[in-house]
């Protein structure tokens, strides 16, 4: 039977158990719930919830609206300074504003991390439905993908321990997964349809720096269940004229 830890600053467990849930949402990605958490820590619920209290009044971490669940929060993203994936600059806006005078569906910019990704900017007329599911479910997002496809070994990225079924049509097996990214990595961008939201599809394209390496994506969502031929060549562009102002 599980006893309750309490929560004290005085007590050396207590701070070993904040920063254990502070790495658990860390690895977990944004999104991931209080009874997620408590089951992996193996802490009774109630001492989950009062250190979540405790980390989200610190700011270390922060509720998320949309998927009654947990994210890093603003102390955390200033401990990590530079490596932190930034808004993009007004000329990158202005380019972005450009291709979404193109095609009829959203478009947004995704940062990308050594580990991880962060949507940078939104679409605002056709925004994403969870900004939170494509951070988190990379295996799931189009923008996953392409960061799982430049990393050998993906299975150690935060979130990829277990390949959860957000929707029906996720690709949740390993070897099928694999093959995808085989795809990927072949074609030079990814796509996906209905596997993080029923009915909504999505495509990325990287944004390379002068040696290569991934630094962004564009990514085009369209609610009609497939992103319109047009929308990769738009992505292309924008990409393009992106990586200067990017890298």
């Amino acid at each position: 039977m599980d006893v309750d830890r309490g929560v004290t600053g005085r007590q050396p467990q207590a701070v070993r158990s904040a920063l254990e849930v502070l790495e658990a949402v860390a690895g977990a990605g944004p999104g991931v719930t209080a009874g997620e958490l408590a089951e992996e820590l193996g802490l009774p619920p109630a001492t989950t919830y009062r250190l979540l209290n405790l980390l989200v009044g610190e700011e270390w971490l922060v509720r998320l609206p949309d998927l009654h669940g947990f994210a890093l929060g603003a102390r955390v993203e200033g401990l990590l300074g530079a490596g932190t994936p930034v808004a993009p600059p007004a000329a990158a806006r202005a380019v972005l504003a450009q291709a979404r005078g193109r095609v009829r569906a959203g478009v947004h910019l995704v940062r990308y991390g050594a580990r991880s990704l962060k949507v940078v900017d939104v679409d605002p007329d056709l925004p994403l439905g969870a900004v939170a599911l494509v951070e988190r479910h990379l295996h799931a997002s189009a923008a996953g993908r392409l960061l799982l496809a430049a990393v050998p070994d993906w299975q150690l990225l935060p979130g990829t321990a277990r390949l959860a079924a957000v929707t029906p049509a996720t690709v949740t097996r390993v070897h099928r997964l694999d093959l995808l990214l085989d795809e990927v990595r072949a074609q030079g961008w990814a796509g996906q349809s209905g596997e993080l939201h029923v009915g909504v599809a999505c495509l990325a394209v990287p944004v390379l720096d002068a040696s290569g390496g991934l630094v962004a994506a564009v990514a085009i969502s369209s609610p009609r269940g497939e992103v319109p031929v047009e929308c990769l060549d738009a992505a292309r562009l924008c990409a393009a004229e992106l990586a200067p102002l990017l890298s």
